[in-house]
């Protein structure tokens, strides 16, 4: 009986930890509840890694497209098809490549476009009157002779600038025929034995590009043709994020862009 009467003082006595609640002002009797038990399990996610220059998870095969591997493994896509990567943001892919970063604001013509207004604020010379070409941005730690995507796009954004402010730009690389092909119908080209000897060009814009912690350093300046003489300057610093986003059309990169020597 002794032993029956122990057990029942026992059991009303032992505190029960399950939905218990201490009153605030009651100190005297003061319970703590490991809450790690209670935690619901986090599924492990692949790693992220950067792959050929692209953040995402690590696929398991190179030859296999990274933005197939991502919708196998990280279903969580967005409406606008941007694969959620585990505590990364989203990955923006193609067909056969993955743009990991935030969405973007401004592109490369917003930085041309301040670059233009730059050169026009301290230009001299040039008017509607004087015609200018422009030329790709070469690679400063270079011979000159080479460039990359990023310098490619420079030229036609600075020609579509100037154009809005009613300076006349010659686009040199333009023939004397259509060429109608399987590939499409083209006007422009590279080849200069399908180009004119000479063009009615007075000035020149064109520039430099410097790998710059953070970003490139785009040097831009307008030159007299035949003086040589800089009429105008520009300088500013494009983010890495913005030249990364622009891609190129095929696989041989370096650091996301295409190198190309010049003629």
């Amino acid at each position: 009986m002794m032993n029956l009467r122990a057990f029942m003082v026992a059991v009303l006595v032992t505190p029960v930890v399950t939905g218990c609640v201490v009153h605030p002002d009651d100190q005297s009797h003061k319970t703590t509840v490991d809450i790690r038990s209670q935690a619901p399990k986090v599924e492990s996610k692949p790693p992220i890694t950067n792959v050929g220059g692209y953040y995402g998870a690590s696929p398991k095969s190179k030859s296999q497209p990274l933005n197939h591997y991502y919708r196998q493994n990280q279903p969580q896509v967005d409406a606008f098809g941007a694969v959620q990567a585990f505590g990364q943001g989203a990955v923006y892919a193609d067909s056969d490549r993955a743009y990991y970063g935030k969405e973007l604001t401004k592109h490369v013509g917003d930085y041309v476009r301040n670059l233009t207004q730059d050169l026009i604020g301290n230009m001299e010379y040039v008017s509607d009157k004087t015609p200018v070409g422009v030329t790709h941005f070469a690679l400063l730690d270079s011979d000159l002779q080479k460039t990359n995507l990023l310098g490619f796009q420079l030229a036609e954004s600075f020609m579509h600038e100037l154009h809005k402010f009613r300076i006349p730009v010659l686009d040199y690389k333009s023939t004397d025929y259509i060429r109608v092909t399987e590939q499409g119908d083209f006007i422009l080209s590279r080849d200069f034995l399908e180009l004119e000897e000479s063009a009615p060009l007075e000035y020149i814009l064109t520039g430099t590009l410097t790998r710059h912690q953070g970003g490139y350093l785009v040097n831009a300046r307008i030159l007299g043709l035949e003086s040589k003489a800089v009429v105008a300057s520009a300088q500013k610093l494009i983010p890495y994020y913005v030249v990364e986003a622009i891609l190129p059309s095929n696989e041989e990169t370096v650091d996301g862009v295409k190198l190309v020597e010049g003629d």
